[in-house]
């Protein structure tokens, strides 16, 4: 299949256009560059636009023909959406509309949708499964459950066949350390670990240690990024066989604190890791944790990488040697 990757040259969107390349399938990277890497996607075609840009999205759909979007596009910074809302009900909801538009147009009628374990906000239960109530507390998780919405009356209305993957935290880095997580600035706790034990950045800093947890840090579920683009090649398979919007959620089903992330980075680096304790961050929950035993079930998936170690370890490879 030919794919068309919106946001490919982003950090989980160019590990998904590795995984197709290597499962024999051709991918077209749009993406408008504002925080995407092209050194990560050398050699394919890249259409560089954006999603508010319909012009260019239709231009892509004509120059390039497609079987199915991957759509990892978004703002995504928790704190950031709480200051800036219109930003991202602009870009997450206005630019998915546009590229609904543009597919509809073209004739392409499969989708593959990254949302959010925010959309759920406060959890209230202990593992979070696809019946939890979808009550978000940021504008971000809102933006994100906004587009879940309008794919399910896409569905309805046009016959579009989508699968949502809603995912925990993504963590990780490709094996072979020659492509990883980059983002300026960095807002996520494992990049953040590592580049302070090889002295980049500002410090590392722990927002909220009163929490109702075990050690009263946030407590995340962590999946390997090749976990989550396995997800998506799985997805691909499922709306050949099923019409109509799905949703998938897509964790490990085990939670970490955030200190219990910074033991762990201390024993792949070997190196002891200060950190300065820093007030709450609006927006954040305390604990997130995954049911994925649907994603299991119905898309034949299966995690890889289950523990905080090697997931690390192989982040830590590509902060160790990062070349963009």
């Amino acid at each position: 299949m030919k794919i068309l990757v919106c946001g490919g040259a982003g950090y989980i969107g160019s590990h998904m256009v590795r995984t197709l390349v290597a499962n024999g399938h051709e991918a077209v990277i749009f993406d408008n560059l504002s925080t995407g890497h092209p050194e990560s996607i050398p050699g394919l075609p890249l259409v560089q636009g954006d999603l508010l840009d319909s012009r260019a999205l239709l231009q892509a759909f004509e120059h390039h023909s497609v079987d199915a979007v991957m759509h990892f596009c978004a703002r995504s910074l928790v704190s950031e959406s709480m200051s800036e809302p219109n930003a991202y009900y602009q870009n997450n909801v206005a630019g998915t509309l546009n590229l609904l538009d543009a597919m509809r147009r073209a004739g392409v009628d499969k989708l593959v949708f990254s949302s959010t374990a925010a959309i759920f906000g406060q959890p209230q239960s202990d593992v979070i499964d696809e019946t939890h109530p979808t009550v978000p507390i940021n504008p971000y998780g809102a933006s994100k459950l906004m587009v879940e919405r309008m794919l399910a009356d896409a569905a309805s209305a046009y016959g579009l066949r989508s699968v949502t993957l809603r995912y925990f935290n993504a963590a990780g880095a490709d094996p072979d350390g020659d492509i990883g997580e980059s983002h300026q600035p960095e807002t996520h706790l494992i990049p953040n670990v590592l580049r302070s034990v090889l002295g980049r950045g500002d410090g590392l800093k722990v927002f909220g240690t009163d929490y109702p947890t075990a050690d009263g840090t946030c407590v995340r579920d962590y999946i390997h990024v090749n976990d989550l683009t396995s997800a998506h090649l799985c997805a691909l398979q499922f709306m050949r066989a099923h019409t109509g919007a799905h949703a998938f959620n897509l964790g490990n089903g085990c939670g970490f604190s955030v200190l219990e992330v910074i033991e762990s980075a201390q024993r792949v680096t070997g190196a002891r890791i200060e950190f300065e304790r820093a007030p709450r961050r609006a927006g954040d929950p305390a604990v997130l944790v995954a049911s994925s035993a649907k994603a299991r079930e119905q898309l034949g998936w299966e995690p890889v990488y289950t523990g905080m170690d090697e997931i690390i370890a192989t982040a830590w490879r590509w902060h160790r040697d990062q070349r963009y």
